[in-house]
C-alpha cells in the first residue's frame, strides 16, 4: 500500500468537508420514526462485509456469526493483491492467498446470498494492483492479453471457489478516471474483454463494476459534466448499478444532503441499484496527520441509514452492504503507523461501538431487517 499517496488522495477528497462545517445536528430528529412508519415490508437485500473489529481469530469468528444472525446478503472484498505471476506464467498460487480464499470459502454462511467484489485496480486507484511481491506485472497497455487472460482466469477461480450471487469485477472503477485518466481509454477495453469472457462462462451470475457516488455526484475534475455522462454511459451495460457511497467525504450530514446525492443516482441510471458498500460515522472524525476534522455521532449516522432504507424500498434497490458491523479500534491498533491516519477514517462507522455496544442505527436495521 502507497500510504503516503494515499494520505495526499484523501487530503484532497475531504477538503470541501473540512472547509464548511455545519451546525449540529438536533439529535431529536433520532427520536423520530415518522420517516420509516409506513413501511411495513422490506423488498431489498441487507448486509454487512466481512471486515473484522479485531486482528483476532474470535474477532473474525464473531463477525461471521453476526452477519448470520442481521444479514440476508453479505460480501467478500477482496481489495489487496492478486497473484498475476501465478496466472500469467501458469505457477503455483501464492500460499497467503490460498490460505485467504479456502478460509472465505470455509466459513461460506448458509442460507445468505453473497456478493463477492474484486479489485483489478490498486489502492490508490491509480493502476492495476500490485502482486504478492509488492510488483506490477510489465504491460504496454493495460488491456494486453496477458492481463486480460490474468485476470478473467483470477475471477475464473475466486467464482469457482466461493460460487457468489452477485459479482463485482472492478471496486470504485470512476476513481481511475480521476486520478489516471491518460489509463482510462485501456482500463475500458481490458474491462469489455474481462466481462465479455465472464458473462460467458458463467452467464447467470449478475456482474458490474462498483462507482463511488460521492466522486460522481460531486466530482472535482475540470470538466464535471463531461465525467458524469461518461461515468453513466460505462456502467449501462452492466446487470446492475453497483455503488459504493461514503457521503462523509463529502460534508453530507443531514438527510436533505443525502436526498440529493440519491436522487441525482436515480436520474443517471435506469438499472437496478445496489450499494456495494456504504458507511457513515457515528463519532468526530479527527485526524491531525490530515488536518482533518469533520463532525459524526450517532444521530447524523442514523439518518443517513434512514435516507438509505428509505429509498432502497422506494426504488426498489437490489441490497445494501454496510462496510463494517462494529466499529475497529482494536484492530487498527495493530495497523502499521505509516497507514494508520487512513485506517482511521472508516474506524468509527460500526451500527455497534468498539465495544460492542449497540448504536441506534442498529436498532434501526434490526427493524427493517425484520420486516
Amino acid at each position: 500500500m502507497k500510504a503516503c499517496n494515499l494520505i495526499l488522495f484523501f487530503y484532497i477528497l475531504f477538503c470541501s468537508a473540512c472547509e464548511s462545517v455545519d451546525p449540529e445536528l438536533d439529535e431529536s430528529i433520532c427520536e423520530s420514526e415518522e420517516r420509516l412508519s409506513n413501511l411495513n415490508e422490506r423488498n431489498f437485500g441487507m448486509g454487512f462485509t466481512t471486515w473484522p473489529y479485531d486482528a483476532t481469530t474470535e474477532s473474525v469468528e464473531n463477525t461471521y456469526s453476526f452477519i448470520s444472525k442481521n444479514s440476508s446478503i453479505y460480501a467478500e472484498h477482496l481489495d489487496n493483491k492478486i497473484p498475476w505471476d501465478s496466472w500469467i506464467k501458469n505457477e503455483p498460487l501464492p500460499e497467503g492467498f490460498l490460505n485467504d480464499v479456502t478460509s472465505r470459502k470455509q466459513k461460506r454462511i448458509n442460507g445468505l446470498d453473497l456478493l463477492l467484489s474484486v479489485s483489478v485496480l490498486n489502492s490508490n486507484r491509480t493502476n492495476i494492483i500490485e502482486d504478492y511481491q509488492g510488483n506490477i506485472p510489465e504491460y504496454q497497455q493495460l488491456d494486453d492479453p496477458a492481463i486480460v487472460n490474468a485476470y478473467v482466469a483470477h475471477l475464473n477461480y475466486l467464482i469457482d471457489q466461493l460460487e457468489p450471487d452477485y459479482l463485482i469485477i472492478s471496486i470504485e472503477s470512476n476513481e481511475l478516471l480521476i486520478n489516471t485518466p491518460s489509463k482510462w481509454p485501456e482500463f475500458k477495453r481490458l474491462m469489455q474483454n474481462v466481462k465479455s469472457q465472464i458473462a460467458q462462462n458463467h452467464p447467470d451470475l449478475p456482474l458490474s463494476e462498483s462507482i463511488t457516488l460521492h466522486n460522481w455526484y460531486a466530482p472535482e475534475v475540470e470538466n464535471p459534466d463531461a465525467f458524469i455522462d461518461e461515468i453513466q454511459n460505462y456502467i449501462s451495460d452492466y446487470d446492475f448499478t453497483a455503488i459504493s457511497f461514503y457521503p462523509f467525504f463529502k460534508g453530507l450530514k443531514t438527510s436533505e444532503d443525502f436526498q440529493l446525492a440519491f436522487d441525482f443516482l436515480h436520474e443517471n441510471t435506469n438499472k437496478t441499484i445496489a450499494f456495494v458498500e456504504t458507511t457513515m460515522i457515528a463519532e468526530d472524525l479527527e485526524v491531525s496527520g490530515l488536518n482533518l476534522a469533520i463532525d459524526g455521532n450517532e444521530c447524523s449516522q442514523k439518518i443517513y441509514l434512514e435516507s438509505l432504507l428509505l429509498n432502497a424500498e422506494e426504488q426498489d434497490y437490489e441490497f445494501i452492504i454496510w462496510w463494517a458491523h462494529r466499529d475497529y479500534d482494536a484492530l487498527w491498533e495493530t495497523f502499521d503507523e505509516s497507514i494508520k491516519d487512513l485506517g482511521k477514517i472508516w474506524r468509527d462507522t460500526g451500527l455497534l461501538d468498539e465495544e460492542g455496544n449497540e448504536r441506534q442505527s442498529y436498532k434501526l436495521w434490526q427493524e427493517i431487517l425484520a420486516l
